[in-house]
């Protein structure tokens, strides 16, 4: 008798869902709602490919989950489909800088999308002069001719660890191009990131701009209706479900791609109950993992210092303060550091490290003006309730468990 496989079970029992796919960023839908003067914005801009000419550079800022992506990916992709009908060359080549994140790295990517399938002289990942690179590219580039829309996601990431270098090569390219055009669209989380480039760089890149807002919950509401109705049995999502969802994603700077996740595992954890309804509690289940999921490996990889100062501010809290001044963080950490044998940083230091973990999520610092006492910062932990810091910290470095089972000296007296 054979024995029974494991997902036996698992494969006989009813889905809930029609097509997962429509529920992950990766899927590219066939409509944007909310989006349609950003789209006519790009299109407006890119149709010059169509016509031979050269497209403005463009850059593209917002949050995460504000559908630049997206709506990139999209119009490039009808781009790219009536070129081919109208006889037009026309090649958007679309990098990932967060994961292509080298000058070397972003160049080779481009030179070697360019090869047609039958062709093998892929540019090595690594081991060529950055500049014999380049000009590998614009050998391929004037080789196959026609206009070239070059897409960098998540440019700020790029920028801010390797430098504007090959922002400047780039936006350069039609100097260097004689059978070809070149334009370079950036799509940045950072609405500050200019700031890091050279004068010449950001007045070649910026020649247009366009800002997408965060969603609101209503219009959160109709995208994940509109993904749904495709996505997920009709009769599965029970009342309230989709603007719970909606609402909680909102409060996170209108993320859609938030918004997405939450109904799709929401949805997941109700077929592990094996229940035929999505209900409100699945979607409450499904933040709490989603956020565990999402914000436990940041704590667990913060450097040693940023962990001490993080604890210092869970210690203040533990010991009743709230809105915690820089000056009370700082007389705690520079306590946690003796009790390990720690070297402790400059309160300037500190100061920016504060600013990171605030970046990161895991904390809150509003700055405020005490008047004549000069500016402050008041610092909160907002880490979720179903996360205990301190356990990841200390399993992480157990050398923390001592800070944390110390006794400190408090500024403050409650």
């Amino acid at each position: 008798m054979l024995k029974k496989n494991i997902f036996d079970g698992i494969l006989n029992q009813k889905t809930l869902f029609i097509q997962k796919e429509v529920l992950r960023h990766t899927y590219q839908p066939e409509t944007l709602p909310h989006r349609d003067y950003e789209r006519d914005q790009l299109s407006f801009n890119l149709v010059e490919a169509l016509k031979g000419h050269i497209p403005s550079n463009m850059i593209l800022y917002g949050v995460t989950g504000a559908g630049k992506t997206a709506v990139t990916r999209y119009v490039c992709d009808q781009l790219k489909k009536k070129g081919e009908a109208i006889g037009r060359s026309v090649h958007p080549v679309m990098v990932n800088c967060r994961q292509i994140d080298t000058q070397y790295r972003v160049l080779s990517h481009l030179g070697n999308a360019l090869l047609e399938e039958y062709e093998r002289d892929e540019i090595p990942f690594t081991g060529w002069p950055t500049d014999r690179v380049f000009s590998e590219l614009v050998k391929r580039m004037n080789s196959k001719g026609g206009v070239y829309v070059l897409v960098l996601d998540e440019i700020d990431h790029l920028v801010k660890k390797a430098g504007d270098d090959l922002l400047y090569n780039l936006t350069n390219l039609n100097a260097e191009l004689n059978n070809a055009r070149a334009c370079v669209i950036g799509i940045s989380n950072d609405l500050k990131f200019t700031d890091f480039l050279d004068p010449r760089v950001r007045s070649r890149l910026g020649q247009q701009d366009i800002v997408f807002n965060p969603y609101n919950a209503e219009q959160l509401q109709d995208i994940l209706r509109s993904r749904s109705s495709i996505g997920i049995n009709p009769d599965a999502i029970g009342a309230g479900v989709i603007e719970l969802c909606a609402a909680l994603a909102a409060q996170e700077h209108g993320d859609a791609r938030c918004a997405l996740d939450l109904l799709r595992v929401s949805t997941e954890k109700a077929e592990q109950e094996g229940v035929e309804v999505v209900e409100q509690n699945h979607v409450r289940i499904a933040q709490a993992q989603i956020e565990s999921d999402q914000v436990t490996p940041v704590i667990r990889t913060l450097p040693t210092q940023q962990k001490l100062v993080l604890s210092s501010v869970l210690i203040n809290e533990k010991n009743g303060l709230r809105n915690i001044q820089t000056g009370e963080v700082y007389h705690i950490y520079k306590q946690a550091c003796n009790h390990i044998g720690q070297q402790f940083l400059t309160a300037r230091r500190i100061s920016g490290i504060i600013s990171n973990l605030d970046m990161l999520g895991l904390i809150t610092a509003k700055t405020i003006s005490r008047g004549r006492y000069g500016r402050s910062k008041e610092i909160n932990s907002c880490i979720p309730t179903n996360i205990d810091p301190c356990e990841v910290m200390s399993k992480a470095e157990p050398s923390l468990s001592d800070v944390f089972n110390a006794k400190y000296r408090h500024q403050s007296q409650l």
